[in-house]
């Protein structure tokens, strides 16, 4: 297997992108085993929270394999079955939290995928860009839009446009990846984000996560109303009465996705 799926004993799943020698680039059988694995963790109620890397230490992802795709488009038929091989940037509807440790090149639909995660770890030698426009295509899969919402407009249309790569530290300095740590500590770092994530009631972290991404589609009002009910709901259940239950008796609680 190219895609490499490990289930962890603390609710994290660690998806490894195992192809080095195409710097973690896709053809359309590996992008169809990334897409199972999605959906096999999206469905097991074991896992909490995600982190997805690169094997190696030279590629998170490079995206499509461009030898396989340029000039080989899939039947026109497959234009409108939507809903088959899902991916996290393609518009699967993923509320498990999703760490990215970005361990060298993110670049093209590795790019798109860093875009449609939630929290990013890289390595210093981390290199990014949106390089599309370079080879006559433009970033798909969500790249022309996620960019204009995640960096500010003029920034955006830099990375966008001129299809340039740019470093860790800017990233950083930017707001698009959260810590930069040294390569050695990179995975180690996601996998404790996560675990941190994955200690939380489940129910209540998917359903903020839902909220939050949909709500920039609502107004403002919107907003708070499904804030409210959706509230209401977990109130009802054995995770919010355990928490109560932990904090008042002042100890760890365990919650159950109840």
């Amino acid at each position: 297997m190219s895609i490499d799926l490990h289930k962890r004993d603390d609710g994290v799943a660690l998806i490894t992108l195992n192809r080095p020698d195409t710097l973690n680039a896709f053809d359309a059988d590996h992008y169809a085993q990334l897409a199972a694995a999605w959906a096999e963790t999206r469905d097991d109620p074991s896992v909490r929270a995600i982190v997805i890397t690169g094997a190696g230490n030279k590629s998170f992802s490079t995206g499509a394999d461009l030898k396989t795709f340029i000039g080989n488009p899939p039947a026109l038929s497959e234009f409108w079955q939507t809903q088959k091989g899902m991916l996290l940037n393609r518009g699967l509807e993923m509320w498990k939290p999703v760490v990215a440790a970005v361990n060298g090149y993110c670049l093209g639909g590795g790019m798109t995928l860093l875009l449609a995660t939630d929290i990013r770890i890289a390595a210093p030698h981390a290199t990014f860009g949106l390089s599309e426009v370079k080879r006559g295509v433009i970033a798909a899969n969500g790249g022309t839009q996620r960019i204009m919402e995640q960096l500010p407009r003029a920034i955006a249309m830099e990375v966008l446009l001129t299809g340039d790569r740019f470093d860790a530290e800017t990233a950083a300095r930017w707001g698009l990846v959260n810590r930069v740590v040294p390569a050695e500590d990179l995975v180690p770092t996601a996998c404790e984000f996560a675990g941190r994530i994955a200690r939380n009631a489940p129910l209540a972290v998917q359903a903020a996560k839902e909220l939050a991404l949909r709500s920039r589609d609502m107004s403002l009002a919107e907003g708070l109303r499904m804030e409210q009910l959706v509230n209401r709901m977990l109130a009802a259940t054995e995770d919010a009465k355990e928490g109560r239950a932990a904090f008042k008796d002042k100890r760890d609680p365990v919650f159950t996705a109840r």
